[in-house]
């Protein structure tokens, strides 16, 4: 499985993709896109190999990550990429935490973390100190940048709460952010693409979590997708954005004027209407996070909205004392990570 398949003129019409994955690439035939199979089952036969392949979906060529940095923590590696997004039309940097025992090759399921507004990669990966947690439950943990960068738009540096930094989530419908601002596309596609063709997860054990903006792009991006993700869980999210003065200005910035628009991308709103797989969504949050007092975060209406809908469970931790800061996320990520684990290392 670590071998490429030659023609009969010896060129190599498949290779391995990722480390240590059973998956294939199969060039198409104009070389812009290919298809990824993965291995199901393997036989020797006299002369030649057989190999069975279940079909996968089309990826672009832009799978290659260069590597940024790499540490050592905890016996496992943290490390930071970048790559070249299609969808977003930039380059992209992402952190990775490799455990131990991915690192030896073994496949680890794979969690996701959303950061919030003006953060980029690097302040998951300073502040909050999961590498230990993640590393003691072998999980790789994958964390992306909150917006588009490197890309010239008009505008994009002049609030902390729209454009630079602030992508909230959403695929952009109006100009000119539509161009790059698709961070939905982004992270829920192209990012688990090169996820799984570049290092040794486990297909289908996939978890999502996140802070604030990115507790909102958690929510949505497992309610819009469900069985995408097994686990989901927010810091302090921004769970009601339509009725808020943040949701408000980046919804009308990004996708318009309609109400009918925004209310697709409003986790409140996609658990009112939820009637598919039963989801589980544990929310946490700080009782002495300003922005819960400043009716920023909201999370009252989604946990109200949870409420008349059998097909969502919810799990609502409030902690006496906590603000909204990464003080408060590293006192109780160690607890998140535990519950991903949990979810994510169950027999199926």
């Amino acid at each position: 499985k670590r071998q490429a398949i030659l023609d009969r003129n010896h060129k190599v019409i498949a290779a391995p993709l990722g480390m240590g994955r059973n998956f294939l690439r199969l060039p198409s035939v104009s070389g812009r896109s290919s298809f990824v199979y993965s291995i199901v089952a393997c036989s020797n036969l006299p002369k030649r190999r057989s190999i069975v392949l279940s079909f996968g979906h089309i990826m672009t060529e832009n799978m290659t990550l260069e590597q940024l940095s790499a540490n050592k923590c905890f016996e496992g590696e943290q490390r930071v990429y970048r790559h070249r997004s299609d969808t977003l039309k930039c380059d992209m940097t992402f952190g990775v935490f490799l455990p131990p025992a991915a690192l030896e090759g073994k496949p680890c399921p794979v969690l996701f973390f959303l950061s919030g507004l003006t953060c980029t990669h690097e302040n998951f990966i300073q502040k909050s100190g999961f590498q230990q947690h993640a590393a003691r439950h072998n999980l790789i943990v994958v964390n992306p940048d909150t917006s588009p960068r490197g890309v010239e738009i008009a505008g994009q540096d002049d609030a902390y709460d729209f454009g630079s930094g602030a992508g909230f989530y959403v695929d952009a419908k109006e100009e000119p952010w539509s161009k790059h601002y698709k961070m939905y596309s982004y992270v829920t596609q192209e990012l688990v693409d090169v996820v799984n063709a570049n290092l040794p997860v486990v297909p289908g054990k996939r978890g999502i979590f996140g802070h604030s903006m990115g507790g909102h792009g958690a929510l949505i991006c497992a309610l819009k997708n469900p069985g995408l993700y097994q686990s989901v869980s927010a810091f302090a999210p921004i769970a009601n954005p339509t009725e808020c003065p943040w949701g408000k200005k980046a919804f009308a910035g990004y996708l318009g004027s309609n109400p009918d628009d925004w209310a697709l991308w409003d986790a409140t709103h996609l658990v009112s209407q939820y009637e598919s797989t039963p989801q589980e969504l544990f929310i946490d949050q700080g009782a002495a996070d300003n922005f819960l007092a400043g009716k920023q975060l909201l999370p009252e209406n989604l946990l109200a909205a949870a409420d008349g809908n059998d097909h969502i469970q919810t799990i609502f931790k409030q902690r006496e004392g906590y603000d909204h800061s990464y003080f408060y996320i590293a006192t109780f990520v160690a607890e998140h990570i535990a519950y991903h684990a949990a979810l994510l290392t169950a027999s199926a």
